[in-house]
């Protein structure tokens, strides 16, 4: 009976066994089945539902010691840069939105030009540095750009002789019985070794005399065995010791503007300004809707002229270097369309008035803007306007016109 017992469960353990493995398979499926229906939903919602494309980029700054032209991050729109005298871009000039969101390109820098890192002065000369070029002081034997030659002893012609602040005496040792003598640098020495002295050499003139690079941006100072460089009124030396940077009295609230009149700060100083509306002329009437533009009233229906005249008028101001290199982008037009109103198919550019209309163009840089470009360089100082408008057309019928005035003012300084 024993034995019979044993098979018996022997025969029920097997039978159990069978039981989870089948179990094991249909949970095993099951799983599978539930994990393929999971994917299969999410590619569903995934294609259902695109991620949207970016309207616009991130915000542009102007690199250190550089500037920045353009003020539209929308897709297609392009930002260009520059940098100061005495600086050069690395990066890209230009950067374009694309329409996942991010820029074109890489982020630009400005690095300053040390003419003199590569130690150019040969045979104990002295390298100063100038506005993206150098200059070697050679000592009295040695003559050439890189002080390359061998030359007649001769005292430099550029010296300051009358004053004694500039003279020095000379540091002398007596090396195998003869003696020799030296000078500090920025300092020559005049007249016999015996009774010799070391007299200031005037950089500022030496660079002015020779046609060479300009020291300074704007003004050099001549000073015991060096120089230094001034700037004009309303700008501030920048830390390289050479360039000038216009002071923004508008933000440093050192304006004299009066309450109804705006800040615009221009190279060297501020211009106080009032943008007016134009006044009413028959149906055409205007009505300021902010401190830089007006809107036209309504127009009676039957009033084609009053339709044809700007729907919107805006004023800007933009302060410019003298001698600007061309073709410089100045300023851009877009059209925007109200919500749920469909918007021009086309858009016409034109420079409408102003004085010198010559030294600019109108040219469309995408479907929906125009582009502001000066062609021909302006010297300052002078204030220069234009007027640039924009007219809108659906399906070829005239819609609507916008006018933008535009008034540069020109610094005296070309920086």
């Amino acid at each position: 009976q024993s034995c019979l017992s044993r098979q018996q469960l022997l025969a029920a353990i097997r039978q159990m066994q069978q039981l989870l493995k089948g179990q094991e398979t249909r949970f095993s499926e099951g799983l599978r089945a539930m994990r393929s229906r999971l994917s299969t939903i999410h590619a569903s919602l995934a294609k259902a539902t695109p991620e949207p494309p970016a309207a616009s980029c991130p915000a542009l700054q102007a690199p250190a010691d550089g500037r920045k032209f353009g003020t539209k991050y929308l897709v297609d729109h392009e930002v260009h840069f520059s940098c100061d005298p005495g600086f050069q871009l690395l990066g890209s000039s230009t950067r374009t939105c694309q329409a996942n969101g991010s820029w074109t390109g890489q982020e630009p820098r400005c690095a300053e030009i040390s003419e003199c890192s590569s130690s150019p002065c040969q045979n104990g000369g002295t390298c100063l540095e100038g506005l993206n070029q150098f200059k070697c002081l050679c000592p009295p034997q040695w003559t050439g750009t890189t002080c390359q030659y061998q030359a007649q002893t001769a005292p430099p012609a550029w010296s300051v002789t009358d004053d004694p602040a500039f003279s020095r005496q000379p540091r002398c040792a007596q090396i195998a019985q003869t003696q020799h003598c030296s000078c500090d640098p920025g300092f020559h020495m005049s007249g016999t070794a015996a009774n010799g002295i070391c007299q200031d050499l005037n950089e500022c003139e030496v660079y002015q005399q020779d046609g060479g690079p300009r020291l300074c941006a704007h003004t050099c100072v001549n000073i015991p065995g060096s120089f230094r460089c001034s700037c004009p009124t309303g700008y501030i030396l920048l830390g390289d010791g050479k360039s000038c940077e216009d002071i923004d009295e508008c933000s440093l609230s050192q304006d004299n503007c009066t309450i109804g009149s705006t800040c615009i700060n221009t190279g060297g100083g501020f211009q106080c300004v009032i943008p007016r509306c134009p006044p009413a002329a028959g149906n055409v009437s205007y009505v300021k809707t902010s401190p830089f533009q007006c809107e036209r009233n309504p127009c009676p229906m039957e009033s084609r002229s009053c339709h044809q005249a700007p729907k919107t008028i805006s004023f800007h101001y933009l302060p410019l270097p003298s001698k600007l290199q061309t073709p410089a982008p100045l300023f851009r037009m877009a059209t925007a369309a109200a919500p749920g109103r469909p918007g021009p198919d086309s858009l016409r550019f034109g420079i409408a008035g102003g004085n010198n209309r010559g030294h600019f163009v109108v040219q469309r840089s995408d479907r929906h803007t125009g582009e502001l470009i000066l062609v021909q360089s302006l010297r300052g100082p002078q204030t220069i306007h234009v007027d640039v408008d924009m007219s809108e057309y659906l399906d070829r019928v005239f819609q609507a016109k916008h006018l933008s005035k535009i008034t540069i003012f020109v610094s005296a300084y070309e920086f």
